[in-house]
C-alpha cells in the first residue's frame, strides 16, 4: 500500500508554491512603476512556474487582457492586464521565439527557453489572431526529464506486472491513449528510461520534443522541411533502431508505417487520441489497418487520465451518501466497491489556494491484446465488445482504478467522476 501511495507521483511542473492574491497586486505595481515589458513577461512566467502551472493563457477581451493559468488540469484566472499593453506583450513573446513581429493576421508557433530557480524551462508557444487581438498560449515544459520510474506513475501491481512483461519483448506496439494533457508522454518516456541501455538503440520522432533524454536520438517534426511523422518514421526504420517512439499517430500513413515497423522486429511506442484503451483497436482499423496486422502487432493499449490529488494539508474523511453509493455500485465491480468504506476530500486551505487539491496522479487501464480480445479484433468487433472481453479477462477500468485511488486517499470520488465520464 505504501508503494502505491508513493507511486501516485505529482506529474505536474516541479514546484510547490501556489497563486496568491498578491499576484495581481504585484503586476499592477510593475505596470505602475513603468517596468519594462520584458520584466513583466518574465514575472508572469516565473509566477506560472511557481504555481505549478502547465499552461499560460493570454486572452484578450474587449477592454482588458485576462491571464489564466492551467494548474493541475484546471484553469485559474490570475491576472488582469490593461488592453493597451497587449501588443507589447505579444511582440516580446514573438521576439523570444524568433517569430515575425510584423505578422498579426496569421497563426504562428514557436518555442523558447528561460531559466527559473536554476531550472531550464522550455515554453512552447502558439499565437493566433482573434476578434479582440492576438491570443497567446504558452506551455511550460521542464527541459530535463525528471527521472520517473514506472513504479512511480501509480500503476496497480497487477497492471505494472502486465506492462513490464510486454516492454521486455523485442517487437510489437505499446500504445498510450487518452486526451491531450493526460500524461501519455510521461508514460512513454518512463518506459524508454527503463529500456534505454547501451545494448539498444532508441530513436524518437516528436512534435514537439518535450524532454531531453541522454542516450536517445530525438527528432523534431518540421513541416517546413517536409519532415512529417510519416516521412521521419520511414527514415528512422532505415537507421537500425531497436526501439522507436512516435509522438502521436495522426494519420493513416503514419499508422501503417508504425504497424509495419512493429511487424518487422521493432518495439514501437506511440500515442493515440481515444477515449479509452478498448477504442484504440477499432480506431486503428478505421485508419485502414488490416485486422490481422493490428492483432499481431499491438501488445498493449494503455488508457489513462490525470486526476487532482487531495491537498495533504486540508485532507479530511468523507462518507459517501446512499445516492452516491448506488451510483458507484452500478459502475464499479463489487469486490473493489466493498474494499473501501471511507473516502477523503480537501476542505481548502492557503497551501492549495482553497481548491482542496494539490498536484496530480494518473489513473489507468491496461488492455492486453491476446486470446479473446485478439479474436474480436480479427472479427472487427466494436469497442464495447473488446472492453467487455478485456474486463472478463481481468482488466481493471480507469474508473475502478480511480475508485481504488480515492479509497487510498490519493484523490476524491468527485474528481474521479469529473475526469472519467462513464
Amino acid at each position: 500500500m505504501a508503494k502505491e501511495t508513493e507511486a501516485a507521483a505529482d506529474l505536474s511542473v516541479a514546484s510547490t508554491s501556489i497563486p496568491t492574491s498578491d499576484a495581481q497586486g504585484e503586476v499592477e505595481r510593475l505596470i505602475k512603476v513603468d517596468t519594462s515589458i520584458t520584466q513583466l513577461v518574465d514575472y508572469i512566467i516565473d509566477h506560472a512556474y511557481q504555481a505549478r502551472a502547465s499552461d499560460i493563457h493570454i486572452d484578450p477581451q474587449e477592454k482588458v487582457v485576462m491571464v489564466r493559468l492551467r494548474i493541475d488540469g484546471v484553469m485559474h484566472h490570475i491576472f488582469t492586464l490593461p488592453k493597451e499593453i497587449l501588443p507589447q506583450i505579444i511582440t516580446r513573446i514573438k521576439v523570444h521565439c524568433g517569430l515575425r513581429t510584423d505578422e498579426h493576421q496569421a497563426a504562428q508557433d514557436g518555442r523558447f527557453r528561460v531559466g527559473v530557480d536554476d531550472h531550464k524551462i522550455d515554453l512552447r508557444v502558439s499565437i493566433i489572431p482573434t476578434y479582440n487581438g492576438e491570443n497567446a498560449v504558452l506551455r511550460l515544459l521542464v527541459s530535463e526529464f525528471r527521472k520517473l520510474d514506472l513504479d512511480q506513475l501509480g500503476y496497480s501491481p497487477e497492471d505494472l506486472k502486465v506492462l513490464r512483461r510486454y516492454i521486455k519483448k523485442s517487437y510489437g506496439m505499446i500504445l498510450a491513449t487518452g486526451p491531450t494533457g493526460s500524461g501519455k508522454t510521461t508514460t512513454l518516456y518512463s518506459i524508454i528510461q527503463e529500456l534505454n541501455t547501451p545494448e539498444v538503440t532508441v530513436t524518437t520522432i516528436e512534435d514537439p520534443i518535450e524532454y531531453s533524454m541522454a542516450g536517445v536520438s530525438q527528432i523534431q517534426v518540421n513541416p517546413q522541411t517536409n519532415l512529417t511523422f510519416a516521412k521521419g518514421l520511414r527514415s528512422i526504420v532505415r537507421q537500425d533502431p531497436n526501439i522507436i517512439m512516435v509522438g502521436e499517430i495522426r494519420d493513416n500513413e503514419t499508422a501503417g508505417i508504425a504497424v509495419n515497423a512493429a511487424l518487422t522486429g521493432h518495439m514501437v511506442l506511440t500515442t493515440l487520441h481515444t477515449i479509452d484503451a478498448a477504442t484504440t483497436l477499432p480506431r486503428l482499423l478505421d485508419m485502414g489497418m488490416e485486422p490481422f496486422l493490428v492483432a499481431s502487432t499491438v501488445n498493449v493499449a494503455i488508457g489513462q487520465r490525470l486526476v487532482r490529488k487531495i491537498c495533504p494539508d486540508c485532507k479530511v474523511e468523507y462518507k459517501l451518501t446512499d445516492a452516491e453509493r448506488d451510483r458507484l455500485r452500478a459502475v464499479v465491480s463489487e469486490p473493489i466497491f466493498k474494499k473501501y468504506e471511507v473516502f477523503y476530500v480537501g476542505r481548502g486551505c492557503p497551501q492549495c489556494n482553497d481548491s482542496g487539491y494539490k498536484g496530480r496522479a494518473g489513473i489507468y487501464e491496461v488492455l492486453e491484446v491476446r486470446g479473446e480480445v485478439r479474436d474480436l479484433v480479427l472479427k472487427k468487433a466494436s469497442a464495447e465488445a473488446v472492453k467487455q472481453a478485456a474486463i472478463k479477462n481481468g482488466m481493471t477500468t480507469m474508473l475502478e482504478d480511480g475508485f481504488r485511488k480515492a479509497g487510498m486517499g490519493i484523490t476524491s470520488i468527485a474528481e474521479v467522476l469529473r475526469v472519467v465520464q462513464d
